[in-house]
């Protein structure tokens, strides 16, 4: 008889992160009856707060963002993921990525976490509407000055469409190590978002996508139509709020497409700490692997990273075809910079360009400040 093994794990605390979490490790213990996982859960926003080498030393198990991979790849806290004895996994994830999310947690030539969540900015309306999802720029401005769109404002939300909006003109970014944006485009995209911003209830400049959905699903005096927020197949299914959204994918200008948003989702990493290495890397693979993640992991309320998820009938049918709609969009999503200091530079530009679109800060100074910040974090 085998020896109990015990697992602790960190996850964001949110019904998406937490409990599909919670649900594939009652389904791994079927399998491996000596092995028991514990989760503890953190807001989001703690996972930017508190280092990932400190939660390395606590955990075996670590939800990360792929920002991160950069700062801790060589840190020697996460185990490499890319084993030999699991190329083939390996090799059958990558291959049924959901847009850049597989790739996004390589780095330095190794695997530093497995895909497990996937998500980017698109559209949502509430259901029953009679508007049709805006396919251009100007389909937005349209819905947008008619008072039916809102859109999450708050900084770190502010960044992120600010992000795509330039990646879909066809703008770089972080090519160099000196300018994040060249000036001309970085204003252009800038006046773009403000002429959006100043047509959309004020109280969006404080919200995130889960308080744009939350006010969309529960009052229908809230404006019908959200643009550039990340998706969340939650308010997509039956029961989860009073009114059922939507989701279709995001905008984009002219013949653009949906190109350029931000690729956001969760992998899980482990700990080079763990004293039990094995059982925490096999969890890993069984989590992100497709039979899991089209069943136990969406049926719990996650948001899956596998093709096998996305191309599954059952779950575009709870989900209004949440991810039929939104494919196009995260197979085209832009995977943002992992230097080592980028998770600061996301935060500072988050409030220069919250400043610019609320009337605090010059579209001049708001790129100077962007630039400034992006030159100080590659040091």
């Amino acid at each position: 008889m085998q020896d109990e093994i015990s697992l602790r794990g960190i996850a964001w605390d949110h019904v998406r992160g937490y409990d599909p979490m919670v649900a594939a490790s009652k389904a791994f213990r079927l399998r491996h009856p000596h092995v028991t996982i514990r989760w503890d859960r953190r807001p989001l926003q703690a996972f930017a707060d508190r280092p990932i080498e400190i939660m390395a030393r606590e955990y075996d198990l670590i939800v990360v963002d792929h920002p991160h991979v950069g700062a801790v790849a060589n840190s020697g806290v996460l185990a490499p993921l890319g084993r030999k004895d699991r190329e083939a996994e390996l090799t059958a994830l990558a291959a049924a990525s959901i847009g850049g999310s597989h790739e996004s947690y390589q780095f330095d030539e190794q695997q530093w976490a497995l895909a497990i969540d996937a998500a980017s900015p698109v559209s949502a309306f509430r259901e029953g509407v009679s508007l049709t999802a805006p396919r251009t720029w100007d389909d937005v401005m349209e819905i947008a000055r008619s008072g039916d769109a809102c859109l999450a404002l708050a900084p770190i939300n502010a960044a992120m469409t600010f992000f795509g909006l330039a990646r879909n003109l066809g703008f770089d970014i972080a090519a160099t190590e000196d300018e994040l944006i060249a000036a001309a485009d970085a204003e252009l995209t800038l006046e773009r978002l403000r002429e959006l911003s100043d047509q959309v209830d004020r109280r969006c400049l404080g919200l995130d996508p889960i308080q744009i959905y939350d006010w969309m699903s529960t009052d229908e005096t809230a404006p019908s139509y959200s643009v550039f927020g990340y998706g969340y197949t939650n308010y997509s299914r039956d029961g989860f709020r009073r009114f059922a959204l939507v989701f279709s994918d995001a905008p984009g200008f002219g013949s653009n497409g949906p190109r350029g948003t931000v690729l956001g989702g969760a992998g899980i990493s482990v700990s080079q700490y763990s004293q039990h290495l094995e059982e925490a890397v096999d969890f890993a693979y069984f989590v992100a692997s497709g039979p899991c993640q089209s069943t136990i992991y969406f049926d719990a309320g996650g948001q899956p990273a596998h093709a096998d998820a996305w191309e599954s009938e059952n779950c575009n049918r709870a989900s209004r075809d949440f991810f039929r709609n939104t494919r196009l969009t995260l197979d085209t999503a832009w995977i943002r910079p992992r230097y080592h200091g980028y998770m600061e530079l996301q935060a500072r530009a988050g409030d220069t360009i919250h400043a610019c679109i609320s009337g605090d800060t010059s579209v001049p100074t708001a790129v100077e400040q962007l630039n400034a910040a992006y030159r100080e974090t590659r040091k």
